[in-house]
């Protein structure tokens, strides 16, 4: 028997990450979630409009949890670099659900502006949070003449290849890739460090 319609969007958004977590995210369906919820379908409509808003809502969700942990656990320098690639590293495979979501939602927002609009804040929540690490990083001084909030949208932009290279070929060395982007960073705040001397 169905629940009655007393049920919250976590829980919601819970039975969607446990639909794609067993079936994948071509499974995902509002139907799905109803089911995985013990709900009718039209109360999850009551809750979301449509399959792009509940995917959007748990974008924002994953997003804004993995920056909050990123700068509530992290410290300084190479110990805020180390988690933030780390963090973004474990999230760049070949069936990455997270990534399989957000790139299906950008090609969406392309054409549809409302869902365009929030891709674009939640990017710039992604680029805030990124530029207080990268602060934090380089001891809120600029690297290389470049402030930090320039160089999150840049480390973000690389972040997101890495992610799409993976998601489309299953032999892409992400391990390799993030070991080369850690270098490219370690290099920057050497080149700050010259400059400065």
């Amino acid at each position: 028997m169905a629940k009655p319609n007393v049920i919250s969007r976590q829980e919601l958004l819970q039975s969607a990450r446990d639909v794609i977590a067993s079936h994948g995210i071509q499974a995902l369906t509002l139907k799905a979630v109803a089911t995985g919820a013990g709900v009718t379908q039209g109360t999850v409509y009551y809750h979301f409009r449509n399959k792009e808003q509940l995917l959007l809502e748990l974008i924002k969700e994953m997003c804004q949890d993995s920056w909050k942990n990123l700068l509530d656990d992290a410290g300084q320098g190479e110990e805020i670099l180390e988690k933030a690639l780390a963090s973004a590293r474990s999230r760049c495979t070949h069936d990455s659900p997270y990534h399989r979501v957000y790139f299906s939602l950008i090609a969406a927002g392309i054409y549809q502006e409302t869902l365009g609009k929030e891709l674009a804040s939640l990017q710039e929540l992604e680029n805030k949070a990124l530029g207080m690490a990268v602060k934090r990083f380089a001891k809120n001084e600029e690297l290389v003449d470049i402030p930090a909030e320039r160089w999150a949208t840049l480390f973000n932009a690389w972040i997101d290849g890495l992610a799409l290279q993976a998601l489309l070929s299953p032999s892409f060395d992400a391990d390799q890739a993030y070991a080369d982007l850690a270098q490219v960073i370690r290099y920057l705040v050497g080149r700050k460090g010259e400059e400065q001397t």
